[in-house]
């Protein structure tokens, strides 16, 4: 009968009976005498096996495990990891909460301190750096974009971005965000641009830099710098856009539409009142979105909102109980602005969706600007019959400054990267988008090109190859009398590439060129160094948002160097 109360207790859910005498602890394997009493078998568990619960016949509830060095080590190094890839503060390690919970998870693990974890992260730094320019020593050419911003800390960093191919696939890489304290003249950021090309090993590899449309930086890549300059065509569409909104009866009808917004979003009972006739009228419960300045598109995100929730607008403006006659009569909207902005809206949405195109993408090559540039200004901008005179304007303005920009009918326009990549992408190559005169020019640049890599291809094979005894006839005729002639060479290759059927704008067109790189060997070394060139800086730009986590007010005394190691390990 005692025996029967003793297998009741729940202490032997983790002790086995060996014989009448001898009991076995599950947990460790230790035997202890038995005798009547389970107190000994419970100071046992009590003293070296304690448990999160009072429940101790769940073996589940427990496990051991002991904590060797490379599982300390595989902790911390993961520890480390998540500090740069979750854009923590350092200091966490020290946290008093984290501290807590891995005592509860490995007791026995020593949490680094913050000293020893910015070691582990600069370690890391090198490691990857020396990764990163093993793989840039093997690029035959690659394209950089740069911008800068400004920290919390009221320090500027400059940003530098790689983009090049490896076996005909994109590859993007952040190399550097350093503190630039000097004026940003165009000197000083040439300066910068050309330290980082040096120290990364890529000074000759550089095909483009792309930026934004600021004075400095392009007058930096232009004068300064040995590679070419590529504005930013994200940027200069903007530019050319902004340049319709200028005009006075557009500009008014964007400033009324932006009144009416901000009096929805600072007044609670006008919010609320429309949320109420959202329902009663069946319409989307849809907040109302705000023109902001700096964000692109925000005019065409504006108009569409408000042409959706026109009525409803309408019946909170028109409820006495909520809006005064006065207000009213400034808010509302003429006739004329609902129309106007329903007419300028299918235009707005072909710009936006030309800018969504370039800057969704991880990569979007410079190949696609001279195309999408004729699209715009041949199909969308084209002036409609039956238009109102203020958009017909405003289409009139935005095409000529979008023209005078990008100058897509000018022959000087072939010497572009822009348009030598369009050439040497299988969508766009036959160049339907442009004159005859551009066509002619590009394809002569491309046959200069492709003599220039025949210099440069001798020069760098010569040497590696041991010299061979001279043949008489060879001596007699001279070595340039066997040879094959280089410019029919490149002639044919051209011809032949020209003459084939493009590929359609969905397909891939390093993908061709994977494929079809043995049939065109020298237009395909000109592709990987012309199409790796992005369309935008936005890649750049892309660090910025990280750039807010890394500089914020838990580290507002990182040290420059430091920022650039975070921002280098969260995004490669």
């Amino acid at each position: 009968m005692a025996a029967a109360a003793n297998n009741r207790s729940k202490v032997w859910g983790s002790f086995s009976k060996v014989n009448d005498k001898t009991v076995r602890c599950k947990l460790c394997g230790k035997d202890f005498a038995f005798h009547t009493s389970t107190s000994g078998m419970q100071a046992h568990l009590d003293r070296k096996h304690p448990m999160p619960s009072a429940t101790q016949s769940s073996m589940d509830a427990f496990r051991v495990r002991k904590l060797d060095s490379r599982r300390a080590e595989k902790i911390t190094g993961l520890m480390t990891n998540m500090v740069a890839k979750d854009v923590l503060p350092v200091s966490f390690v020290e946290g008093a909460g984290f501290r807590e919970l891995m005592a509860f998870l490995e007791p026995d693990y020593q949490v680094p301190c913050r000293k020893t974890t910015t070691l582990r992260l600069e370690k890391m730094y090198e490691d990857k750096a020396a990764s990163l320019r093993k793989l840039l020593c093997a690029a035959e050419h690659l394209a950089i974009t740069t911008d800068a911003w400004t920290a919390l800390t009221t320090e500027s960093y400059v940003t530098v971005t790689a983009h090049y191919f490896e076996d005909w696939k994109m590859k993007t890489a952040i190399l550097q965000t350093r503190a630039m304290p000097e004026r940003h003249t165009a000197e000083n950021l040439a300066n910068v641009l050309r330290a980082a090309a040096e120290d990364w090993g890529i000074a000759d590899k550089i095909v483009a830099c792309v930026h934004d449309n600021a004075s400095n930086i392009t007058v930096a890549t232009s004068r300064h710098l040995e590679w070419e300059s590529h504005r930013c065509f994200a940027h200069t569409l903007q530019l050319a856009i902004n340049d319709g909104f200028k005009l006075n009866s557009i500009a008014n009808v964007v400033g009324g539409a932006s009144r009416l917004v901000s009096h929805f979003h600072h007044s609670t009972v006008a919010s609320e009142a429309l949320k109420k006739k959202q329902v009663i009228q069946l319409k989307e419960p849809h907040r109302l979105i705000q023109y902001v300045k700096t964000r692109w598109n925000s005019i065409h995100d504006m108009f569409e909102r408000l042409l959706e929730q026109r009525w409803t607008i309408a019946a909170v403006l028109s409820d006495r109980e909520v809006t005064k006659v006065s207000d009213a009569r400034t808010l509302d909207l003429t006739d004329a602005n609902w129309h106007t902005m329903e007419e300028l809206l299918p235009v707005l949405r072909a710009l936006k969706l030309a800018t969504t195109a370039l800057c969704s993408e991880k990569e979007v090559s410079v190949s696609v600007v001279y195309p999408i540039t004729a699209a715009l200004l041949s199909r969308h901008l084209k002036r409609d019959e039956g238009e109102s005179p203020k958009v017909s304007e405003f289409k009139r303005r935005v095409s000529e400054s979008l023209t005078s920009r990008m100058e897509p009918e000018n022959t000087g326009t072939a010497q572009k990267a822009a348009i030598v990549a369009s050439f040497l992408d299988p969508r766009h190559k036959h160049l339907k988008f442009t004159t005859n005169a551009v066509k002619e020019a590009v394809h002569e640049k491309v046959r200069d090109l492709l003599s220039g890599l025949r210099v440069v291809s001798g020069d760098e094979s010569g040497p590696a190859k041991r010299a061979k005894p001279v043949d008489a006839m060879v001596s007699f005729f001279g070595e340039d009398y066997f040879m094959g002639d280089t410019v029919t060479s490149d002639h044919s290759e051209i011809e032949r590439y020209t003459n084939e059927e493009g590929i359609s704008s969905s397909q891939d067109p390093a993908l061709w060129w994977s494929l079809n790189e043995h049939r065109f060997k020298n237009l395909s070394r000109l592709a990987k160094a012309y199409l790796c060139i992005p369309a935008t800086s936005v890649p750049a730009e892309r660090v910025f948002s990280a750039a807010g986590l890394v500089v914020s007010r838990l580290r507002s005394r990182l040290l420059p160097k430091h920022v650039d190691m975070l921002l280098f390990l969260n995004k490669n």
